[in-house]
């Protein structure tokens, strides 16, 4: 008898976090534009290759607000949106994934499908839950980020035009305020994307390793120029610094702290409006 009941729980918290999701990345893809830019551009900032007197010469991108300018000047306003096509068939079924697969988990470690008996469980099985949603909905999503690194790191003129061508979190107390939930989206992206930020970096690299881009963008990551991930880290670190490895940090801090929170805002009201629909 429970059976249906779970399923729609499901299906639910799926449909509300993939229109959560698409709302704050469709809200947020300029910043993650400008992080890109960075985190795929070889060349150190110059306050880095002044420390290393590099001579290999000035990188495209310098500054947060010089890329901006930089990017609106020779691509316009529809340039921040590059790549949101594949983003948003990113970051749809990663929602959907993440938070169907978030209140399954702690159902099962509560023993209820109750949300607030959700808040019960230890802090420790809270975040295996939480990672375990994240592993599951990146596993499930990854085509689709890949596609959206491609787009989103060129510039003009293009090498790839479109998708086709390219391609040849916890549940909370529904008794919490809007503004709490706000607090809680911004201080968890914001924490989560400090710890990890090196390791997106290195992930933005292998994903464009071999690309043709325009010499005006700076060198291109060759094929198989990192061995493994931690090759990765130490040849960043060693040619770039340890400002390499935190390459496009402030454009995706500003990004994961909206972006969470309005993630965590928009997940609630449209839970709370598809379950006064379906009952």
């Amino acid at each position: 008898m429970e059976e249906p009941g779970q399923f729609k729980r499901a299906l639910l918290d799926a449909t509300a976090g993939a229109i959560a999701g698409g709302i704050s990345r469709t809200a947020t893809s300029p910043l993650d534009v400008i992080k890109i830019r960075f985190q795929v551009q070889l060349e150190p900032t110059s306050s880095w290759a002044l420390i290393r007197k590099d001579l290999s010469g000035p990188s495209k991108y310098t500054g947060m607000f010089q890329a901006t300018k930089e990017i609106f000047r020779e691509e316009g306003l529809t340039g921040f949106w590059r790549g949101n096509v594949p983003a948003l068939l990113m970051v749809m079924p990663y929602t959907a994934i993440q938070f169907a697969v978030l209140h399954k988990l702690k159902t099962f470690a509560s023993g209820s499908s109750h949300t607030e008996d959700h808040l019960n469980i230890s802090p420790y099985l809270s975040y295996i839950s939480g990672a375990l949603a994240g592993c599951a909905a990146t596993v499930g999503s990854y085509p689709f980020d890949l596609l959206r690194t491609i787009l989103a790191s060129q510039g003009e003129p293009k090498a790839w035009n479109r998708l086709r061508s390219s391609s040849t979190s916890s549940s909370t107390d529904n008794s919490l305020s809007s503004f709490q939930l706000f607090i809680c989206g911004l201080a968890a992206g914001t924490c989560a994307k400090l710890v990890c930020h090196p390791l997106d970096v290195v992930k933005k690299r292998f994903q464009i390793e071999g690309l043709q881009r325009h010499p005006k963008y700076g060198a291109r990551v060759e094929h198989r120029a990192y061995r493994n991930m931690f090759d990765a880290l130490h040849r960043i670190l060693k040619s770039e610094g340890c400002h390499g490895l935190y390459k496009g940090i402030i454009p995706s801090t500003i990004k994961a702290a909206p972006a969470g929170a309005v993630t965590f805002v928009a997940y609630e009201f449209t839970s709370d409006w598809l379950e006064s629909i379906l009952t």
